[in-house]
């Protein structure tokens, strides 16, 4: 029973993604909360682009003056530690970060047609 626990647990690990891997799994432990911070940015800087650029810059050298968050937010959350990542990894997290909580995929438009 063990055994087949810990391959199923292997099994599962290998199969998250990278961004729940390196990323999602200390903001969950943390309830660090990754919609809102997503939105935070998505609201201030609007473009991808952008976003990927900020999002680049801070967690390559996080200070909470480059933060997207509020002051407030920091006496409740952990200030971001420098990641051991390369810049290519890291725009990858960023790549899979804002494909899952881009809202373009949650907008539904319904419509009627024309006569």
């Amino acid at each position: 029973m063990v055994k087949f626990l810990s391959v199923f647990l292997f099994v599962i690990y290998v199969e998250a993604s990278e961004l729940e891997k390196f990323c999602l799994d200390c903001h969950i432990k943390d309830q660090i909360p990754s919609e809102l911070i997503y939105k935070r940015y998505l609201l201030k800087y609007s473009s991808k682009d952008k976003i990927e650029d900020k999002m680049f810059g801070y967690l390559k050298d996080p200070k909470q003056k480059d933060s997207i968050m509020p002051k407030p937010f920091f006496l409740k959350f952990p200030m971001k530690k420098r990641l051991p990542y390369s810049d290519k990894t890291l725009k990858k997290l960023i790549e899979e970060y804002i494909e899952k909580y881009d809202v373009k995929k949650r907008l539904k438009l319904k419509y009627k047609e024309l006569n």
